[in-house]
């Protein structure tokens, strides 16, 4: 990698964990310079402003890691089992800093989406990718699964569940109320067989 793309990712690596602790709008290009140890022209003539370094972490960083996070669920020969044992980790593996923070990607969505056309619509693109993953996998096992089954719609209630449980959590600093929820989505999406 050379050294102009080894200092951009760094920004985008460093501004994400900014953005993580912090959300968007609290994030400091100052810190993030700092952080970084480079000018502010250096930033600048990778991103144009905040608001375009905050794309490009959403673009290049969340989206990618969200989706990755997801794909080995759903991808796996049974996806009703891969999503289960997906969140049953989650619920298990969760750290009180995860609970205090929430989900990064969640948190961004929240603050930025209402605020922002730009940042709405990468929102809706990355919720759109999710959504087509999980509802082309479970179309996969159709015959396996209930009839009549909106693949789109059961997709798109999974997402709002994980994330309303994260939000929950969050709000609340229960994980308690987290695997709650968690385990109730678990005995939903065991339930789409038939």
């Amino acid at each position: 990698m050379r050294n102009a793309e080894q200092t951009r990712q760094n920004i985008l690596d460093i501004a994400a964990d900014e953005i993580r602790q912090h959300g968007f709008t609290a994030t400091s290009l100052s810190v993030i310079l700092k952080r970084c140890e480079i000018s502010k022209g250096a930033l600048y003539h990778h991103f144009t402003n905040k608001m375009e370094l905050g794309y490009a972490v959403f673009e290049e960083i969340y989206t990618p890691m969200f989706i990755t996070m997801w794909q080995p669920a759903v991808e796996v020969d049974d996806p009703i089992d891969g999503l289960c044992q997906f969140f049953a980790c989650m619920s298990k593996d969760m750290s009180c800093d995860d609970v205090v923070c929430g989900c990064p990607l969640n948190n961004l969505c929240q603050e930025m989406s209402s605020i922002d056309e730009g940042f709405r619509l990468r929102i809706l693109d990355m919720q759109q990718q999710l959504n087509q993953l999980i509802a082309d996998n479970l179309q996969r096992i159709a015959p396996q699964l209930r009839d009549n089954l909106n693949f789109s719609q059961v997709a798109y209630f999974i997402v709002s569940c994980f994330h309303g449980s994260s939000s929950l959590s969050k709000s609340s600093q229960n994980k308690q109320l987290f695997d709650q929820v968690i385990a109730e989505l678990c005995s939903y999406i065991e339930n789409l067989r038939k």
